[in-house]
């Protein structure tokens, strides 16, 4: 269109005219996967703008998006940016008076919802929610007087008739909306999850994610053309966010995950050539493997260990940059042809690389997949960085670490060991919450990330703890629990963990069991097919889980040790309210459920 890109929408209307009949979009429908143009993307994000328009919509307003990570999400993100508005993610395992407090907190006056069940939730958040004017309904059917005298309610299909049929002025207010729009504008007020408390308002402008795609564009390496990705991580978070703006910028044909219980096989139908997730799927893949392997037989067994053997020193000659021996090459040719191949085919067989990010992972998650030649890139960043601040490379990684600085980020550790930066891409602030900006959000422009770490002489930044997390006992000493809970959830046998022990004489923890694992467990023992929650409290249960903490110990220091544990009878879950919707335990919320547990963890 020959505009500046200054914004994310006009960033999208430019692509839309470079790529024009290349596939943008990936959907499955009726069991077939459908391309989606990206001229046909633009027509319906273009309708879609001009229904927000004729809903009336102003320039600013805020409008809210209440769904999982499917097409339409990014459809109405750009259809919000063109139209000149603020998006607000929601979360959609949000109850009614999360969304009512989002709502009411960002002034939305329109909010997209996934289906009739969202529908439901978010007619009940209306009720408190006295701004908002309108709903709009993405899968199904808008029910006839659904939101009462006050509160319109139309579907997808309506909202794209408002639009065909808004007429040329509301043309040329969209596109005067889109000339006029400013880097500094606010692009997305985005509500952190957290783990305490009610969540606040980030407020990130079109500029802060222009700098960092710009930076991710300089930093991600994909050979070839006609890239294609699978999205499915919720969108509500910043990471998918990002990745589904790196789709756009970079003009990558982005397919959509139908949900994470079909991801084994999406992955296989659609052969993404790169993926973005959380640690915790790595670490189910990484669990249903070594399961596998030893649930088969001893020449299955000493076939895959001989593999990963072999895969192990060619990873370690190839970070050390050193040629592999025409034997080892041989024998690693072999070992790909009988054990890896199956789980490159497994991940739809052409990973370039995988990038992980929103937590933690364990340095043995990475050289496992490394070993097998599936190369994992660890990166950090926040929401209040949009969300970026440093990453490992694909000829530039170091495993333990979450790489070096993006282009144009700086970072610095401060005296008490806390990760600081600078850059284009850090956030306003605070939505409406000037005391808690002023708290990270300094004036000379660092931001105070909470993080403890460390950077080495290379700029590799390695991430030991957060601030907030860490457990100082009774002794004095400090421990850094999420080290101690990744060592712990390396065992294919535990699904999670929690350590507790901050003014208290030694560290404790609450470890739940893989379902699947226990099941298999008490097969083998002869344990009988139990309810979960009795085969926790099983003693032989307890005595597989203790093997496991020992071994953990052994790599700690002395005063890092657990002294007692306890095994849960159940797995935390989102629905219990100890995983946040990026599956981070809640500390404060299973401290708070188990604490006569915990406390009964110190009795003599």
């Amino acid at each position: 269109m020959g505009m500046a890109e200054n914004t994310l929408g006009q960033m999208f209307w430019e692509r839309v005219s470079r790529y024009g009949d290349r596939p943008a979009q990936l959907v499955k429908v009726g069991g077939k996967w459908t391309e989606v143009s990206w001229r046909a993307l633009g027509q319906e994000v273009r309708e879609v703008a001009l229904g927000l328009i004729a809903l009336g919509r102003q320039r600013g307003d805020t409008v809210g998006l209440l769904s999982q990570s499917r097409a339409e999400w990014v459809r109405a993100d750009f259809a919000i940016f063109s139209a000149g508005g603020v998006t607000i993610p929601i979360y959609p395992s949000y109850p009614p008076d999360a969304i009512a407090y989002i709502l009411n907190d960002s002034g939305a006056r329109t909010l997209f919802v996934e289906d009739v069940g969202q529908l439901d939730k978010a007619l009940q958040a209306s009720k408190q929610a006295t701004r908002l004017d309108s709903i709009v309904l993405i899968q199904g059917q808008a029910p006839s007087g659904a939101g009462g005298k006050n509160l319109r309610v139309v579907d997808w299909a309506g909202l794209r008739g408002l639009g065909r049929g808004a007429g040329t002025e509301a043309e040329r207010t969209l596109a005067d909306r889109l000339a006029a729009g400013s880097a500094e504008d606010v692009a997305t007020l985005v509500y952190t999850s957290g783990t305490t408390g009610h969540p606040k308002g980030v407020v990130q402008s079109h500029g802060n994610h222009l700098a960092a795609l710009r930076a991710a564009a300089e930093v991600i390496e994909l050979e070839g053309e006609s890239i294609v990705h699978l999205l499915f991580l919720p969108l509500a978070h910043s990471f998918a966010r990002h990745e589904g703006f790196i789709g756009v910028y970079r003009g990558f044909t982005t397919a959509f995950a139908e949900g994470l219980e079909q991801l084994s096989d999406n992955l296989k139908e659609v052969r993404p050539h790169f993926i973005c997730s959380v640690p915790r799927v790595f670490e189910k893949v990484y669990a249903k493997v070594l399961a596998g392997v030893e649930g088969g037989s001893p020449a299955k067994k000493k076939i895959f260990y001989w593999a990963l053997g072999v895969g192990r020193e060619v990873s370690r000659l190839t970070r050390e940059g050193r040629p592999l021996p025409l034997s080892l090459r041989l024998q690693h040719a072999l070992a790909h042809k009988l054990v890896f191949a199956k789980l490159h085919a497994a991940l739809g067989g052409r990973l370039q690389f995988c990038v992980s990010g929103g937590a933690p992972l364990a340095r043995e998650i990475a050289e496992f997949f490394h070993a097998v030649g599936i190369l994992i890139l660890e990166g950090y960043g926040l929401t209040e960085t949009c969300p970026i601040l440093s990453v490992n490379r694909r000829r530039r990684y170091k495993f333990g670490t979450v790489g070096q600085a993006f282009p144009g980020v700086e970072l610095r550790i401060a005296e008490d060991g806390e990760i600081m930066a600078r850059g284009p891409n850090i956030a306003k602030g605070y939505y409406r919450k000037p005391e808690e900006t002023a708290e990270v959000f300094k004036p000379d422009g660092w931001f105070h990330t909470g993080d403890i770490g460390e950077l080495d002489s290379e700029g590799f930044l390695r991430i030991t703890d957060r601030k907030k997390d860490l457990i100082k006992t009774a002794g004095g000493s400090y421990v850094a629990p999420q080290h101690i809970e990744n060592l712990l959830k390396a065992d294919p046998f535990v699904s999670q963990a929690m350590v507790y022990g901050d003014r208290r004489p030694y560290p404790v923890a609450l470890i739940t069991v893989s379902p699947d694992e226990i099941r298999k467990f008490a097969r083998n023992a002869g344990l009988g097919d139990k309810p979960l929650a009795e085969l926790a409290r099983n003693p032989a249960v307890v005595e597989r889980v203790h093997r496991t903490v020992d071994q953990v110990n052994d790599k700690l220091a002395s005063y890092a040790r657990l002294k007692r544990f306890a095994v849960l009878p159940a797995d935390f879950t989102q629905e219990g309210g100890e995983l946040t919707p990026t599956l981070k335990v809640k500390r404060k919320v299973v401290s708070t459920n188990y604490a006569d547990l915990i406390e009964s963890l110190y009795q003599s």
